[in-house]
């Protein structure tokens, strides 16, 4: 039988955690309940998935989401033309070439023929079917809408790609230009500085160095004689970010630190409420309760600022408070997010309202993205020029003495 392991949450609001054993994640989950338990994510510890053309594939292996969006999208189609579920997953298996996506599409394909439930299939790939995922399908089985949700989560996959990749873009220009920089320094200081630091040595005869090119030429010295200790460092340096990143204080000091950075804080801020409001408006319109929607949403928010504030209004909602007022309490969401949940409260639309805030905030991020792009351009291109310049300034400053005492002798 297979074991699970599962976080859960007592009455004393503590975490605990275990493994039970059960048929499918559905008994899991009522085991655990049965303990006086709040199960908030269950693992199947089984690692091996069904064998695809003599390939073993590991259940925890994962897929790129391109690659699910479209597997999302083709299943939803297959579906509303009126082919059952098992023939759907089938007929998409055989066409399917990537051989993780195949083979879990056939771990599916024998689960529900074995009697099983989609949903419940699903989550035993929990590297690839996340809880959004899961829930928002069993939410459509249990509603006779399966076509709908998986149309609304392809779309909300495909329209969550398309916005992390125009962020990735806008990061991707000051990052190609800072390593290039570093790359130009690191050469000049290596290989070009030392050549003019023997020219100086016998042409200058033992005379001081103006301040700058002194510097130059000691930074050349301590790279070229002490390379172990600066990438010693380096790798020092990373490793206690990644250590200090890991830590959940960590965590909030940097997620805190995005939001309120110069020229990208706006950025992370307008994704982030994107993707909060997208993720809970798609779930909560596919019939997943507001609670467990909430509780989802917070384990995706990617944002530890975020995710505490979702936390703050799932305690609201569970005691039969508004969304509203814990919202608004966090500071990190603007008047006009507030106004427009507020309505969408008090009309009952809450998820068309939130999936309008997000269609909102993905344009603001698109905009800010072509903005930062113009802004970004000048200012990468004079902190290279500057970079350069120093070194180039350093090195010619003795070059005018040396010319000077030339023209003197003749």
């Amino acid at each position: 039988m297979p074991t699970f392991q599962y976080t859960a949450v007592n009455a004393q609001r503590q975490n605990k955690t275990g493994t039970v054993e059960a048929a499918n994640a559905t008994e899991a989950s009522t085991q655990i309940k049965a303990m006086g338990l709040f199960p908030t994510k269950i693992n199947e510890l089984m690692t091996d998935a069904p064998a695809v053309e003599g390939k073993k594939i590991k259940k925890g292996a994962k897929i790129k989401s391109k690659n699910l969006s479209v597997f999302t999208r083709q299943l939803a189609t297959l579906i509303g033309a009126g082919l059952p579920l098992l023939r759907s997953l089938t007929t998409l298996q055989k066409q399917e070439r990537n051989p993780v996506l195949k083979s879990t599409m056939a771990g599916l394909a024998s689960a529900v023929e074995g009697g099983g439930t989609f949903s419940e299939a699903l989550t035993q790939y929990p590297g690839i079917f996340n809880k959004l995922f899961v829930n928002m399908v069993k939410a459509g089985e249990l509603g006779g809408v399966l076509e709908i949700v998986l149309t609304r989560l392809a779309e909300f996959q495909e329209k969550s790609e398309k916005i992390k990749g125009k962020v990735v873009s806008a990061m991707f220009y000051p990052v190609v230009v800072l390593f290039i920089a570093i790359s130009i320094l690191t050469f000049l200081l290596v290989f070009i500085v030392p050549k003019f630091q023997q020219i100086f040595t016998e042409m200058l005869g033992g005379k001081p160095l103006p301040a700058l090119t002194q510097f130059v030429i000691s930074a050349s010295d301590f790279l070229k004689n002490h390379y172990l200790i600066v990438l010693g460092v380096i790798g020092a340096l990373v490793f206690a970010f990644n250590l200090f990143k890991s830590s959940k204080g960590g965590q909030i000091v940097i997620d805190r630190f995005k939001f309120n950075a110069p020229v990208f804080g706006s950025l992370i801020q307008k994704t982030s409420i994107a993707r909060f409001t997208r993720t809970l408006g798609t779930l909560v319109s596919s019939g997943v309760p507001i609670l467990q929607a909430l509780q989802i949403t917070k384990e995706t928010s990617g944002n530890a600022i975020v995710a505490a504030a979702i936390e703050k209004v799932h305690d609201a909602v569970r005691e039969g408070e508004n969304v509203v007022t814990p919202l608004e309490a966090s500071g990190i969401f603007p008047p006009m997010v507030i106004s427009m949940v507020q309505v969408g409260e008090e009309t009952g639309k809450l998820p068309d309202m939130l999936i309008k805030v997000a269609d909102v905030y993905e344009e603001e991020v698109d905009n800010s993205v072509a903005g930062l792009t113009s802004l970004l351009e000048p200012i990468m291109i004079v902190f290279l020029a500057v970079i350069v310049g120093v070194i180039v300034i350093a090195l010619f400053l003795p070059l005018v003495s040396i010319i000077q005492g030339l023209s003197s002798q003749s």
